[in-house]
């Protein structure tokens, strides 16, 4: 079975909720593990049943984006990882800046998965007179004061916002200035930004309190 991927998307990305494409990341990262596990084919039931899905949600999810597979045949579990990755927009590089080299931005540099998926690491920034210059694993620490000029330079194309929450919108708004549209934030607060900036929150804390939020209603429930 060849590419089936419709010449053009249904709809624009503005249209397709965030749950959708958490949901292809997933499926891209099954696909993955199924063409390493030597399968050609899957149908939408197959998908469906691995992540815990319905047939008919894996099917609407994919009629966003173009036609896949064949009737009774299912996907070819290549192509549809390569569209996928299209989709997302992993079948390309992207320069990756992080700012804060705390713990949190110092942890990050080692994260092996950005470039597996075509995160570039490019630079990590800090304000602390006392990091700026030195060498942080691959990484050395620039003054924050040169964002603008050194992400001009590498062509930076989403910032890691990995600083004290006190410090984290005065750190947006640097981001902001440089015309970077896309920001990952690790600071435990919201930012205001500009419409057509796209922040992602990524709060370890508050998955934690959902965790135990469902822990504590189970024993509730048990003990009713």
């Amino acid at each position: 079975m060849g590419n089936n991927r419709s010449d053009k998307t249904k709809q624009s990305p503005g249209k397709v909720s965030l749950s959708t494409v958490r949901r292809l990341s997933k499926y891209y990262r099954t696909l993955a593990d199924l063409i390493k596990d030597g399968v050609e084919y899957v149908s939408s039931d197959e998908l469906a049943r691995i992540e815990g899905l319905t047939s008919a949600q894996v099917r609407k999810d994919f009629s966003f984006f173009g036609n896949f597979g064949k009737r009774g045949l299912g996907y070819t579990t290549l192509d549809l990882k390569q569209n996928i990755a299209e989709i997302l927009g992993l079948d390309r590089q992207w320069n990756v800046a992080i700012i804060g080299a705390g713990n949190i931005g110092t942890a990050l540099i080692d994260y092996k998965e950005f470039a597996a998926h075509g995160f570039h690491l490019k630079m990590i920034f800090d304000n602390d007179p006392s990091k700026i210059g030195k060498k942080i694993k691959s990484l050395y620490v620039k003054d924050i004061e040169t964002m603008s000029e050194e992400f001009e330079k590498e062509k930076i194309d989403i910032a890691i916002l990995a600083v004290p929450a006190e410090a984290a919108q005065q750190a947006a708004d640097r981001i902001v200035k440089t015309g970077v549209k896309a920001i990952l934030n690790f600071a435990p607060r919201s930012l205001n930004v500009p419409e057509g900036t796209a922040v992602r929150q990524e709060n370890t804390a508050m998955e934690l309190e959902a965790l135990s939020y469902f822990i504590t209603s189970k024993q509730k429930q048990e003990a009713s």
